[in-house]
């Protein structure tokens, strides 16, 4: 894969990849920056994030899952100094839909943590993370119920 970043003056700077797609990037006015586009690590949380959502969908549509809404959550903490790195991560999984199995929603996030997702799998070398997940019984007309809460710990 091959990726890059042009300046585009300041701290304004453009991603691109393969794929052609674009992202701004910038920084806050406190170093030198516009607000003009996503930080550096708020793109490494959103890879994470999108890497492992993308995998537990896609298991939880073939278990045949009737899922409605989906959310991934990533929250971390950092260290108090340069360089800044992550030291910690939680994940979370919202599931919304009709009678979800907790057995496969636990198994899809097994499957990404342990096997599918690359960035997940990196990055579990760097710091440790947390994966919790919340299943909701969609109640329709933008209601839902909290059925379950529970977390997934790597053996």
């Amino acid at each position: 894969m091959e990726a890059k970043v042009n300046w585009q003056g300041k701290m304004s700077f453009t991603g691109s990849a393969e794929s052609g797609f674009e992202v701004p990037l910038g920084t806050s006015p406190a170093v030198g920056g516009d607000n003009d586009g996503f930080r550096p690590l708020e793109l490494l949380a959103i890879s994470l994030g999108s890497c492992t959502a993308m995998d537990v969908i896609s298991i939880l549509r073939k278990k045949r899952q009737d899922v409605t809404d989906f959310e991934v959550k990533v929250n971390t903490e950092h260290a108090d100094s340069h360089p800044y790195v992550f030291t910690e991560a939680e994940i979370e999984y919202l599931i919304t839909g009709h009678n979800i199995n907790e057995k496969a929603v636990r198994r899809s996030i097994e499957l990404s943590a342990t096997r599918y997702c690359p960035a997940q799998n990196m990055l579990a070398k760097a710091f440790p993370m947390r994966l919790v997940y919340h299943i909701f019984e969609d109640k329709g007309a933008d209601e839902k119920e909290l059925v379950v809460r529970g977390e997934f710990v790597a053996q």
